[in-house]
């Protein structure tokens, strides 16, 4: 995709930018597990998201937040790990593309007491990127790699706007991946209320 190297978790916080943190946590998660189990880091034990290797990291650090949870916690199958404290790794996610230049926190204090963060958008030609990139894959006009067919299979799963154009391509020919990514789909579906509602930072 024409916006550099993006992780697919990012990818996906920025095309359900519009939506309530609420709603973009688990599509933010899901992104992440498909992340990590497609790196080989977490893989399926019979329908356990389970670490491979205590021991492995990506040097993302909202990857390595999600893969030390998965570790630290009692084993739960893909589609518990799309919800559970999926706000988590939304914010892990949120903080690095910060860093990244792609959003900005602005901090203030609600009631002039309690200290907050809203994050806007500060890179809106990479948001712009992405929605043009998943509307020529879903048109047809484009060939997507692994990572960017995945980022649209799990934003169309849970209803992004982004994904109202067409059907997203098959995002692998890898059989146990493509379990893992259908256990994420259903997740995502089960999780996604409708209609959309305007998000609230």
């Amino acid at each position: 995709m024409p916006n550099g190297p993006l992780s697919l978790p990012a990818r996906l916080c920025l095309l359900a930018w519009d939506l309530d943190p609420t709603r973009a946590a688990p599509v933010v998660r899901a992104g992440a597990l498909a992340d990590l189990a497609r790196r080989g880091l977490l893989v399926d034990d019979d329908g356990i998201a389970t670490p491979r290797d205590l021991d492995s990291r990506t040097g993302d650090p909202a990857l390595d937040g999600l893969l030390e949870l998965v570790s630290e916690s009692f084993p739960h199958g893909w589609r518990t790990w799309v919800t559970l404290h999926a706000r988590y790794t939304l914010d892990a996610v949120r903080e690095h593309l910060v860093a990244e230049g792609v959003l900005r926190a602005e901090k203030h204090r609600v009631l002039g007491v309690f200290p907050s963060v809203d994050h806007v958008l500060a890179d809106t030609a990479r948001a712009d990127a992405l929605r043009t990139e998943a509307h020529q894959v879903l048109s047809g006009a484009t060939r997507p790699d692994e990572t960017t067919a995945t980022a649209l299979t799990l934003a169309a799963a849970a209803d992004l706007p982004a994904t109202a154009t067409g059907t997203p391509p098959a995002a692998s020919t890898d059989p146990g991946f493509a379990a893992v990514l259908h256990e994420l789909e259903t997740a995502l579906r089960d999780a996604s209320p409708a209609p959309s509602l305007p998000k609230g930072r």
